[in-house]
């Protein structure tokens, strides 16, 4: 098979993480014989600075014309810290979703048995936790109508009926391959928008009759995620809560540079890790590459190169239980790692596999 990968690298650890992901997919399409290019292209912070455009048009052509993105990480705090900036980094991250119609973000949330000590919650709790988040990505307060004065601002956080039957279609389909079980999460007790979502999920249930199908209020959703995770097999929900529950299910494994992400949709799929540019840790090597490498496994079982995505989570595991960590995940007394060094071992055990 043939990859043409676009890869955007951003600010901060993105670069560092980067390499390591794209190592990662270079061992493994020479293992399995398939033939990998790759076009870097701007995006974040690193565009803004160089050519004044968070995603220029140039990146979007370059990501449009890939079979799939492999995307790191956009931030830089002279951005965060100035509330008047006109352009920001993750202008470029929402230019992207939109530009290539990538409406389903899919994020899985799963624990690693010998990390069940880094989880900030108790091991009875966090153990045999595994669900997947689906959130709506191109749509509500991200995208609705906006305005700011010194004195009054707001946020229009709209929905059509296309938009949330398209991302409940997506959410079905994950859920008959899993355990059957999709929760609904919204706020129709309180906002019209969630009581559309409500009404159309409701509607589509009866076409999913293997599925069970509840319904959960986004305060209620976040507590059951502390109380229990393992409650959970595929959670759905429209953009801005999709980006607070997800980050949430993150730190459920005891470190966000654990897991990937894919967002898809109409154009060009993208794969990245979930965790942000990281700036403090920049040119440090202590920035975990496990994420953006998982992302890339995610990238082969997107076109079903199942074997290819198994052995990288293979390798990953075997990298865990070698005590081959960065900092963050480390345990006490075990040898040092850093970014670069953990990739290196993942690469050399996927050709001497």
């Amino acid at each position: 098979m043939d990859f043409k990968i676009a890869v955007l690298p951003g600010d901060g650890i993105g670069p560092e993480i980067s390499k390591q992901g794209v190592d990662v997919m270079t061992a493994v399409c020479e293992k399995f014989g398939h033939n990998v290019t790759y076009k870097y292209a701007l995006c974040g912070a690193d565009a803004i600075d160089k050519v004044g455009n968070p995603f220029p048009q140039e990146t979007f052509e370059i990501c449009r014309d890939a079979d799939a993105v492999l995307f790191s990480a956009v931030g830089d705090p002279k951005f965060d810290n100035d509330p008047t900036a006109k352009v920001r980094p993750e202008q470029g991250l929402l230019a992207m979703r939109k530009q290539l119609g990538l409406f389903a973000n899919i994020r899985p949330v799963e624990t690693f048995k010998c990390l069940i000590h880094k989880s900030p919650l108790r091991a009875e709790l966090v153990e045999g936790a595994d669900f997947i988040c689906i959130r709506e990505l191109t749509g509500g307060m991200y995208f609705g109508e906006k305005y700011q004065d010194d004195d009054k601002a707001y946020d229009t956080n709209a929905y059509t009926r296309p938009e949330i039957e398209r991302i409940l279609k997506v959410a079905y389909k994950y859920a008959m391959k899993r355990n059957k079980h999709l929760t609904v999460v919204d706020k129709a007790n309180v906002l019209a928008s969630s009581r559309l979502w409500r009404k159309i999920a409701q509607e589509m249930a009866p076409n999913y009759p293997e599925v069970n199908t509840d319904f959960m209020y986004v305060d209620n959703a976040a507590m059951r995620m502390i109380q229990e995770p393992t409650f959970f097999d595929v959670m759905v929900t429209e953009n801005t809560f999709g980006d607070i529950l997800t980050d949430e299910g993150s730190v459920i494994s005891g470190s966000m540079g654990l897991l990937p992400s894919a967002s898809t949709g109409e154009s060009t799929p993208v794969f990245e890790p979930i965790h942000g540019s990281w700036p403090q840790a920049k040119g440090l090597n202590i920035a975990n590459p496990l994420a953006q490498i998982l992302s890339v496994a995610m990238l082969f079982e997107y076109f079903d190169c199942k074997e290819e995505g198994k052995l990288i989570r293979e390798a990953v595991n075997a990298s865990l239980d070698a005590n081959v960590r960065t900092p963050e995940i480390q345990v006490e007394g075990a040898g040092k790692y850093g970014t670069k060094e953990v990739g290196e071992w993942i690469v050399n055990y996927i050709k001497n596999k």
